[in-house]
């Protein structure tokens, strides 16, 4: 599986790149901000997206938003990453486009578990 990691902290994107390795998965992107995520997806079609909601430039939810909107991309699958904890909020992100969100701190198992999922976990 090939994956774009977007998230303007060091860290985050280097736990997420864990987490990503140790699913087998290929790190084909790591970006910073969202403009460089949505140009990622839509050059390198990648088959999943962990994605920052709070991102310079452009948010994760707006990559989201692209995404969805763009029949040629509808099979990758979009995992949301932020520290709003409330239910507004994950409802944004789903109606976003996101298959699953996940809340910051978070850890390498329930990440990883994020990115396997069917979608119907919460």
């Amino acid at each position: 599986m090939r994956v774009v990691i977007a998230d303007d902290d060091d860290d985050i994107r280097a736990l997420v790149e864990i987490a990503v390795r140790r699913q087998g998965f290929d790190v084909v992107a790591e970006v910073a901000d969202g403009a460089h995520a949505w140009a990622a997806i839509q050059t390198l079609r990648p088959d999943l997206a962990v994605l920052d909601w709070a991102m310079p430039g452009m948010s994760g939810l707006e990559v989201c938003r692209r995404t969805r909107s763009h029949p040629e991309l509808h099979g990758i699958r979009l995992v949301l990453l932020t520290a709003a904890a409330d239910r507004a909020a994950e409802e944004r992100g789903r109606a976003a486009g996101a298959d699953e969100y996940v809340i910051k701190p978070f850890t390498l198992p329930a990440l990883a578990q994020a990115m396997v999922a069917d979608g119907s976990a919460g």
